[in-house]
């Protein structure tokens, strides 16, 4: 049976998960609570988190046009903790019962990657419950039908704990979706460069051709 436990601050389903929000994980939230409150430090930190890179797009005779490209999160032990999950007998069981990729198409898995990176957990600390709230996240910021998402809801929670458990893992996915800073959105082009890491691995075969 699935079992969760919400602290104030964080995100818990049990000893195995240990996930902070972004502001206690941070050097900076060890300093004074004037610098917390510092509307400058905030400014600053807002900033960062929209940084990204200018790419040149087109060229007009002399005159480039530009556009800024999001930069991506993901590290390495972001990439590691994803590729061992998949390995997770209940993800394999999901990802096989997805025949028409309508949930776990290869965009929709490079988002979980990109997601981890979000958060910042140390790579270790990723399970299977940090996998289904990321792809949950992942289909509810792309997906047009609300219905197809909750096909995660028997595999993680249970056949016949879901309809009782369900809410409890919604209120685990607000909390994930705080971790990440509300940043849900992530572009093609960062997909893809995930993919590019390692483009021979199976789970990037996974590529949605039609609905039926």
């Amino acid at each position: 049976m699935f079992s969760v436990r919400i602290p104030r601050v964080g995100i818990s389903t049990g000893p195995s998960l240990e996930t902070s929000a972004p502001q206690d994980s941070s050097p900076l939230a060890s300093t004074s609570t004037s610098s917390r409150h510092n509307p400058k430090l905030k400014a600053l930190r807002k900033r960062d988190l929209k940084r990204g890179m200018w790419a040149v797009t087109s060229m007009e005779g002399t005159k480039l046009c530009m556009k800024k490209r999001r930069r991506a999160n993901f590290r390495p032990e972001d990439q590691e903790a994803f590729y061992r999950l998949l390995e997770d007998p209940v993800i394999q069981s999901f990802l096989e019962a997805d025949v028409f990729l309508r949930v776990s198409d290869k965009y929709l898995l490079s988002m979980v990657v990109e997601y981890f990176g979000r958060v910042g957990l140390p790579g270790d600390c990723y399970n299977r419950i940090h996998f289904f709230l990321a792809l949950y996240i992942a289909c509810d910021m792309e997906e047009d039908n609300p219905v197809s998402k909750w096909s995660i809801f028997p595999f993680v929670l249970g056949k016949e704990d879901w309809p009782i458990l369900y809410k409890e893992f919604l209120r685990l996915q607000a909390e994930f979706f705080h971790a990440m800073g509300g940043r849900a959105w992530v572009t093609p082009e960062i997909c893809e460069e995930i993919q590019a890491q390692n483009p021979l691995h199976w789970v990037w075969t996974r590529e949605r051709h039609y609905l039926p």
